[in-house]
């Protein structure tokens, strides 16, 4: 690692000192106070516990930098039929951002991620679900319904989670099965024709045996008009369909947890917008409208995904085994109008779209299927030494083609390819916690990974007039990931921890070949993560504040370089890149009625490496890195892309109560990022301004919240931000969704 410069150092040294002295008069209060009790009304707040190291913890015991996203959050920022790109500027330190619509989520962690829109393309931030990686992006999209909680844990996870997870880990955890009888319906209808029903129903089956089913259905109209064609309402909507079905076998020490799940989507692919970004800046053009398109291109996508997991757990005196299995497939096809516009206009108002030439891309997924296993064993929980040792086999096989499998066409437009992709892997990890003393912990994990790809991509037919071509690539490497973390207990209600951990990300390949003769691979991207925080609670447990500081190093980082004038993209290693920031997670009750949570971070990123140099815009842009002879941007110092210094979030709720069993309420929630930068190279019109979103309910419960109706607003401020772009044939963009208003009733078993 580099020194860091004084004035980095300094930043770090005044936000430890703050969290600290935070946290420390937080822990006097809790010790010398005496709770209040509320009648009526419980106002401390609940222990929240996670699974963050693959064993059931206090979430303020874990010295990792974590947040929890609870049920109630998560219908909030969901309710106008959001994706999991709800979650972008939700937790600290979280961004997420798509060119594909509603199946291709892209999450970056403190600034780390990829923006790569290839099918086979690898994330830093691994995406978990139920236990099962979900390792290509299609698989990632899979909607959030019936969850118990996601936790965000930020930084490297290479001991436990492994490979690709440099940047950090999102999990999902779903509701389990139960004997005792539970579930929920909730429905709900807003503007653009955007209608939501969810419901699940879980209970005993047997003595034995308990299960729980899970639906999730969203509908919304289409609601942007074509121009070109005259079609009202042409593009916008979509239909998508979930359902997850779960058994649970207990008997004495042994359990077996069944998991099926689905998913069906048919809609709008991602909606470009030709010529929408102000030469010169990064506004909307003068005329802008949201609910309109002039494009003589095609646009639609559909998807089919399934999987099944099965956990097994047996307990065995002192120790448990665990055994994990998943399955999970894809098939998926997406086309949209590229450039967004129009080669020769019907009428002169039309003269706007015009772009230099058409552009139009497919790609259909005709194959993913991924298969994984994990075994565990583990110590049960001790005094002082607990532990768990484990091994992982990872194993994907995959197909990306332009073909329509659904109705059987072929689209060549931009060319015809196959692209096959076979990743086997495999690891052995062990993590161990000895408390060395009453007031410190030590944490250690160590885990050994080896990664393996063959990939073939076969050209048949180019845009640009070139022949046939076959190409292939074997990358494959192995690596050793791991964690030392010491936590110190100053009193029962503060914690502090010092972390150092590192992770990498297997080599990638990309193989779009249409524009190109060659494919480009990435060598194997390594991190190092120094990491110092604080877990405190307070006020007679009505507060809870957590705050960390950190700096990494990364080398060889795998980047993208997507688009510019020579419309090819590929991939690049930077030599290093830098990045250092602060984060805090803040939860309270204000009094018994109002409830507070709130999170912000500051993420800086830098590359280091004067060599690099990347292509540029196509169309006419305004560059702001020097250029090389080659007419390439060099983009040494240039942040990192989709990467916001600021991100904040908060969440408040009051409730006054009505009669014996109900009560009014309001719950409103916020999130701000900063601007954030589309490409490697830096332009003054491929950038987002800072944006700031919120949405409320306001409604009434009753029979103790069993029972509810609220009204519910999205985008209140009807905001339009711009939040991604194309460069290589105009000033193209997309843009956020309007405001949505509607009406949603819930009712609880």
């Amino acid at each position: 690692m580099s020194v860091a410069s004084p004035s980095r150092l300094g930043v770090l040294a005044l936000s430890i000192a703050a969290a600290l002295s935070f946290g420390t008069v937080q822990a006097q209060d809790a010790t010398t106070q005496q709770a209040k009790p509320q009648a009526g009304k419980t106002t401390e707040l609940q222990t929240v516990n996670v699974t963050a190291e693959k064993r059931v913890e206090n979430m303020q015991k874990v010295p990792i930098s974590l947040t929890v996203l609870t049920p109630e959050k998560l219908d909030a920022f969901g309710q106008s039929g959001d994706t999991v790109l709800q979650l972008a500027a939700r937790a600290p330190s979280v961004y997420a951002e798509t060119s594909y619509g509603r199946v291709y989520p892209r999450f970056y962690i403190r600034g780390l991620g990829n923006s790569d829109f290839d099918l086979n393309s690898s994330q830093p931030v691994s995406m978990v679900y139920d236990d099962i990686v979900q390792e290509n992006p299609i698989l990632k999209g899979f909607p959030l319904f019936d969850l118990d909680q996601v936790e965000v844990l930020r930084g490297p996870q290479g001991s436990l989670f492994g490979r690709n997870s440099p940047a950090g880990v999102i999990k999902f955890d779903s509701r389990k099965p139960s004997q005792e009888t539970s579930g929920y319906a909730r429905v709900s209808y807003g503007s653009l024709g955007t209608a939501n029903v969810e419901a699940a129903l879980g209970g005993a089956l047997s003595s034995h045996w308990s299960g729980r089913v899970s639906a999730l259905a969203q509908h919304r109209d289409g609601w942007i008009d074509n121009a070109y064609t005259g079609k009202k309402d042409a593009l916008g909507g979509y239909n998508d369909r979930a359902v997850r079905l779960q058994a649970l076998y207990e008997d004495g020490d042994f359990s077996a947890l069944i998991n099926g799940h689905a998913r069906w989507l048919n809609g709008s692919a991602m909606v470009n917008r030709a010529n929408a970004i102000e030469l010169g800046g990064d506004s909307l053009v003068p005329g802008f409208a949201r609910d309109r398109v002039t494009q003589d291109g095609r646009n639609k996508q559909h998807l089919f995904s399934w999987g099944s997991n099965l956990h097994l757990n047996w307990k065995l005196g002192d120790y448990s085994f665990t055994s994990i299995t998943g399955l999970e497939r894809a098939t998926t096809y997406s086309l949209g109008d590229v450039d967004g516009g129009i080669a020769v206009p019907n009428n002169p108002s039309q003269v706007s779209a015009v772009t230099p030439f058409p552009a139009e891309t497919a790609d259909a997924l005709p194959r993913d299927r991924q298969l994984t296993q994990e075994f565990r064993l583990a110590s049960n929980t001790q005094d002082r030494l607990n532990w768990q040792v484990g091994t992982y086999y990872f194993d994907e096989d995959i197909k990306i083609t332009n073909y329509d499998y659904a109705t059987l066409n072929n689209h060549a437009l931009d060319g015809y390819a196959n692209q096959t992709q076979r990743t086997k892997a495999w690891a052995v990890f062990g993590s161990t916690n000895y408390q060395l003393a009453d007031d410190f912990e030590l944490r250690a994990g160590a885990r050994y990974s080896h990664d393996s790809r063959n990939f073939r991509v076969d050209r048949l037919l180019s845009p640009i007039g070139a022949g046939p071509l076959q190409l292939a690539a074997n990358p494959h490497d192995s690596r050793w990931s791991g964690d030392l973390t010491g936590t110190w207990t100053l009193n029962p209600n503060v914690n502090v921890y010092a972390r150092i951990a590192n992770g990498f990300r297997a080599p990638s390949v990309q193989g779009r070949v249409l524009f190109s003769n060659s494919i480009s691979q990435a060598k194997p991207e390594t991190i190092t993560s120094y990491e110092l925080g604080i877990k405190t609670t307070g006020m007679d447990n009505r507060v809870r504040f957590n705050a960390d500081v950190y700096t990494y190093n990364m080398h060889n980082q795998q980047l993208t370089a997507v688009g510019g004038d020579i419309n090819v993209t590929r991939l690049l290693n930077a030599r290093k890149t830098q990045g250092y920031g602060t984060e805090f997670d803040l939860e309270a009750y204000l009094t018994p009625n109002f409830v507070l949570t709130a999170g912000g971070s500051y993420n800086h990123t830098e590359l280091k490496d004067k060599n690099l140099a990347v292509a540029v815009c196509g169309a006419q842009c305004t560059v702001l890195n020097p250029l090389n002879a080659a007419g390439n941007a060099l983009v040494d110092g240039n942040p990192l892309p989709n990467a916001p210094e600021w991100i904040g979030t908060l969440t408040a709720r009051y409730g006054i109560p009505y009669g014996e069993s109900g009560e009014f309420f309001i719950y409103t929630d916020w999130n701000y990022r900063s601007e954030v930068n589309f490409f490697l190279y830096e332009s003054a019109e491929f950038r987002s301004k800072p944006l700031l979103e919120g949405g409320m309910r306001v409604g009434y419960n009753w029979d103790f919240g069993k029972r509810e109706v609220a009204l519910y607003g999205r985008n209140l401020t009807n905001k339009r931000a711009i939040t991604g772009a194309i460069d290589f044939n105009n000033r193209t963009a997309f843009v956020n969704d309007p405001r949505v208003i509607g009406v949603e009733f819930r009712a609880d078993l």
